[in-house]
């Protein structure tokens, strides 16, 4: 790797890592403990994805590839991941719900909006909605994971959508799962247009302007906001349409947006 390219690659780590160590701190995450998990991640990409065409990795191979002697990786290599990944599967299964309740039309009333529904009955309910798209999730956990979101409200036994869109509210577990799915998607999607072929880039844009009036600002948030929400909530609505059946394979696909407001003048980068 060439000395220019390996400057351009520190230069964009340092941008990337200031907002997750700021997490990684404000969270009681030391160095210590991060630069383990580093040190896992490459040890498991070097044998994942870095083998001699033909052949498997080694630990020989991985050592020297990543810099950590052959003890060490081996030692990385049977250290077991987090296991919990329950809050990934509630946030899953919540963007399933609403996705259903907006798409679905035995959840919509007579103009095709999400309808008001009972909380309780077999078909056209909150309850046939979460047993349709959560699986084994119950009722009352759906609502509560949803109204601590603010995405539904209840009254007199009857639940209304309040947003199109589950974001995750009070819990910081569940918001830290975005961190992890939403970057992490948005990382191999760079990684990929990096080495891909014309034909196979994947789309991944922004705009961005550096002269903006401040008192401009708050209006493009709000504007964007609304851009954006309408046009993901199209391409959700053909996104169900082409789901395969439950008992057939599907490939999972996604597509982000996001707004950025640099605030700080110590984190220009120019």
């Amino acid at each position: 790797m060439g000395t220019t390219l390996q400057q351009t690659l520190f230069r964009a780590l340092l941008v990337l890592l200031r907002p997750l160590v700021r997490i990684l701190l404000r969270n009681g995450i030391a160095y210590g403990s991060f630069a383990e998990l580093v040190k896992k991640t490459y040890v498991d990409v070097a044998f994942d994805a870095f083998a001699p065409e033909g052949r498997k990795q080694t630990i020989s191979g991985v050592s020297a590839l990543t810099g950590l002697t052959r003890k060490e990786a081996r030692r990385l290599r049977e250290l077991a991941k987090p296991a919990d990944n329950s809050s990934e599967q509630r946030y899953n299964r919540a963007v399933r719900v609403i996705s259903g309740w907006v798409n679905d039309a035995e959840f919509q009333d007579s103009k095709g909006e999400p309808a008001e529904l009972p909380v309780e009955g077999e078909h056209g309910s909150f309850a046939a909605l979460v047993k349709k798209y959560s699986g084994d999730v119950t009722t009352r956990s759906m609502l509560s994971v949803l109204a601590a979101a603010s995405s539904v409200e209840k009254t007199n036994e009857r639940v209304r959508l309040l947003e199109h869109a589950f974001v995750p509210g009070k819990d910081p577990v569940e918001k830290l799962h975005i961190l992890g799915s939403d970057v992490g998607e948005l990382i191999a999607t760079i990684d990929h247009n990096l080495t891909a072929g014309h034909d196979e880039l994947r789309f991944q844009r922004k705009v961005f302007n550096h002269r903006v009036d401040p008192q401009a600002v708050a209006e493009f948030r709000a504007l964007s906001a609304e851009k954006a929400q309408a046009l993901l909530e199209e391409l959700d609505a053909w996104l169900s349409k082409h789901e395969t059946p439950s008992d057939a394979e599907g490939r999972y696909v996604s597509l982000g947006i996001y707004f950025y407001e640099d605030e700080s003048d110590s984190e220009k980068q120019s």
